[in-house]
């Protein structure tokens, strides 16, 4: 299919039900939109293709609108996978469309951003004491800093579920969390993307619940119970920050907001 003869040439291979879209030459945006538009909806809507895949330039914005536009979302991203003419190296893009994917009306739209927007990690700690108001402190097999129980959110799991769940995963402890006490956004960190971290009132438990706690072996190696000020000298600076503020927020009342473990300073 060519929308502007010896400009800008769209192709289609297919086989075993999936189409790789390809296309060559420069044209406005508008040509561009159009031309994709058009090969997706012959693929998969004429040709009963059940998957259409485009890799291109992540510095193509012409092109990734025009996927975008015709319902294509984002899949992943090869990094460093283009040799560039000044030979430096940039990123290829992977965008598909499936036939069963919704790609008009809102649905649509939203589908294609949910792909393309950022995505943040999330992670829910809860503050679980004693009696003796010591903190619940996780050693664990995999780093040397020790943290409050809890752990990464699944994905379509609610923070408070996943409080609870990484609970019992952990502790063999069904409790459930109270109110959030602190909400901490944490910087890129050793490899780490950044995340945004809550931490739930996990409340006190009793002498009877803490006997019956089981860690996981495969995670965690202790659990210790300390004061917040030896807890605070095993973990580090960031959530030592964090651990300290929910103690003093489940005491005074209220929530805080911390930035890499420290509250903000306007």
């Amino acid at each position: 299919m060519s929308t502007a003869p010896d400009e800008f040439e769209v192709q289609l291979q297919a086989a075993d039900g999936v189409g790789v879209l390809e296309w060559s030459g420069r044209a406005s945006q508008e040509t561009v939109d159009r031309a994709v538009s058009l090969a997706a909806d012959d693929g998969l809507i004429v040709r009963g293709l059940r998957r259409i895949e485009v890799s291109l330039p992540a510095s193509d914005v012409v092109g990734r609108r025009a996927l975008q536009r015709a319902g294509f979302r984002l899949e992943g991203t090869r990094r460093e996978a283009l040799a560039l003419p000044d030979g430096s190296f940039g990123d290829v893009v992977m965008y598909a469309r499936l036939a069963s994917d919704l790609v008009y009306g809102p649905g649509g739209f939203t589908g294609v951003m949910n792909s393309v927007l950022p995505r943040k990690r999330l992670i829910a700690h809860a503050l679980i004491t004693d009696p003796w108001d010591r903190v619940c402190l996780m050693e664990t097999t995999f780093k040397p800093d020790w943290e409050l129980p809890g752990g990464i959110v699944n994905p379509r799991e609610s923070p408070w579920a996943g409080a609870v769940r990484e609970i019992a995963e952990e502790m063999s402890l069904d409790v459930g969390v109270g109110r959030v006490l602190v909400v901490d956004w944490l910087a890129p960190y050793l490899g780490w993307e950044d995340a945004v971290e809550l931490i739930f009132d996990g409340g006190v438990l009793t002498q009877e619940q803490i006997e019956a706690i089981v860690p996981d072996p495969g995670e965690i190696r202790a659990v210790h119970w300390l004061t917040p000020e030896k807890a605070a000298d095993k973990m580090a600076p960031f959530a030592r920050g964090r651990m300290l503020a929910a103690v003093s927020c489940r005491l005074g009342g209220g929530t805080q907001y911390l930035e890499r473990g420290l509250p903000r300073r306007d």
